[in-house]
Parts: structure tokens; sequence; C-alpha cells
């Protein structure tokens, strides 16, 4: 997946502006699964990394295909941002239209990237906007939109990314669109800890569950981590339980995940430390020595260089924003 084309020359601003034109009838879940793991990525990061508003072609209200109204923040026709993305579902042949077309290619020089989702790559495509590109659609109207539209090299995948342009085949893949344009922006790192958040279910034990890794080695060194959070052990320990060096460990790690195994373990105690912050009352203390600290003040030096403040003053900055 040529993930790094989605890169362009503008992207390098802290916050991208993605805004989604919706149609009577869109799919809930795909909107949510495009969504929520780009507020994800701002509550994990601490920072407005992905902003998002909602249109409709005519700024009124429109409704899920499960009933769900969303009221837009306007109309089509003056918004511009870094992405389009166009979220039809049932009902798209209704909108093929000639004025939809003509909206749609004069949003294009508001927008660097479009994007279409479910049946919206078929609205892209009348437009003239997948001409010459590779792209995909919900895998049901796969047949029928390479025969209406032969100057399109039709796929049958999850998502594509061609330049700049992104089609995608349903809700169950706008998840994975998500984590991979995130990834593309932001590094693995963060796109795993996005998906861990978002999968994750249980009490606040079950965020110890091991995160996943493309790398069968680095999923291996995860997991031992994860599994011994409360009392760290070396790396080099770590190696000798895989049966492999240090250095290996050192370098897979850094290939896959852009950083060093010292510095994910660590991570991955404070990311610990931070939920258990916000969605338990145990004390600092407690916390701790949940995370494989020796004591409060190292876990307070720790937490405050990750996070910049306290695990007191996030514990209350995040009770103050759920009040």
């Amino acid at each position: 997946m040529p993930i790094r084309r989605f890169i362009v020359q503008d992207w390098k601003k802290l916050t991208r502006q993605f805004n989604f034109l919706l149609f009577d009838g869109f799919s809930n879940h795909c909107l949510a699964n495009s969504v929520e793991p780009l507020r994800a990525a701002n509550t994990l990061s601490r920072q407005a990394l992905y902003a998002w508003r909602f249109y409709s072609p005519d700024g009124q209200a429109v409704h899920s295909s499960s009933g769900l109204q969303v009221t837009p923040h306007g109309a089509l026709g003056k918004e511009s941002g870094d992405v389009l993305v166009v979220m039809p579902s049932y009902g798209f042949l209704g909108l093929d239209t000639a004025p939809i077309s003509r909206a749609l290619r004069a949003a294009a020089k508001r927008h660097a990237i479009l994007a279409g989702l479910d049946t919206g790559s078929w609205l892209l495509a009348r437009a003239g906007l997948l001409d010459d590109r590779r792209a995909t659609i919900h895998w049901d109207e796969l047949s029928r939109f390479e025969e209406t539209f032969p100057n399109i090299d039709a796929v049958q995948e999850r998502f594509v990314i061609d330049g700049n342009r992104i089609t995608c085949s349903g809700a169950m893949a706008a998840f994975d669109l998500a984590d991979a344009l995130i990834r593309a922006d932001h590094g693995p790192l963060l796109s795993m800890e996005v998906a861990h958040l978002l999968m994750t279910r249980g009490t606040p034990q079950s965020y110890a569950l091991p995160m996943k890794s493309e790398d069968t080695l680095v999923n291996r060194v995860l997991g031992i981590m994860q599994s011994t959070i409360e009392s760290p052990i070396r790396i080099q320990d770590i190696a000798r339980r895989l049966g492999c060096s240090q250095k290996k460990i050192e370098t897979r790690v850094q290939s896959e995940l852009g950083t060093t195994p010292r510095a994910l373990y660590r991570r991955l105690r404070l990311n610990l430390a931070r939920k258990l912050t916000t969605e338990t009352d145990q004390s600092v203390a407690e916390i701790a020595s949940r995370c494989g600290y020796d004591n409060a003040s190292a876990m307070t030096r720790a937490f405050r260089a990750e996070f910049g403040q306290t695990p007191t003053a996030f514990r209350v900055q995040a009770t103050s924003a759920h009040s």
C-alpha cells in the first residue's frame, strides 16, 4: 500500500482539516470509524493533530441509514481544507447527478486530498475525479463500478491511496484507512496506540493486553514488556527470553516503531499510568507501583517529562473536562 504518497508538501503543518460531506443514508459506522481514530490521536498526543467538520449538499440536517441525525456546519460550497471525505451509502445512484458532479469538481479545487468512502467513490468517479487512477468501492458495487468507469483501474482492496485520491470499500475498512493515515503522518507508534485504545474493552487492567505490530519479533517483545510492566526487566533479559541478541531487538524495534526498546518500555508504562490516573481513584503511589516505579516521585518526574504535567494535574484537568 503506497502510504508515503499520501504525504504532500503542505502536510507539514500541525493540524489536518478533514471535511466530511454527508448525504442522507450515510453509514454512521463508516463515519465513526473515520473520526474516532482522529479523535484518539488528538487525545493520546495531547495535540490538535486533526480537526473535522461536517457538511451536507445544502446545509440541511442529514440522517444516517440508522436514523441518526447530524446537523452540519454548513453547505458544500465555501469550505476548504486538507481532505474532503465524500460519504454517501444507500441510495447513492440517486445522487449521481450533474449538480453533484459540478459541486465535487469545485470542491476539489479547495482541498488537497479527495476521499470517497463506501460508495463515495462512485460520485468522485462520475465527476471525473478518479480518471486514470486506481480505486476501490464497496465490494457489492465493484463489478458495476468497473463496467461504468472503464478508465479507472478498479481493484478489490480495503482502501486505495493513489496520489491525492483515496477510496475506501466500507465501514470496517474505514478504520484501517484512518490508521494508515495516522501512521503516515505521525509514525507507527501513535497509530498502534490509537488502535489499541479503540479496541480495548473492560477494566483498566485490560490496558495491559499486548498491542500489535506487523513484525513478529516486535510483537513478542511487546508481549513481554506488557506482561512485566509492574516489574520491568532489562532489555537484555527480554532478548535472552526470546533467544536472540539485544542488538537484533534494538534494530527491529527502531525499524518498526521508530524508537528504542527502552523508550518503548517506558512509554508503555507511562501510558498505563495515564490511564489509571484518569480512570481510577488510585493514589499516585499506587499507580507508580502498578507501573513499575520504585516510588511516586520517580514516576511523577517521568510522567511530567512525557506528558508535560504531573499525574495530579493531569487528573484534575481530565476531571474538569468531563464535569
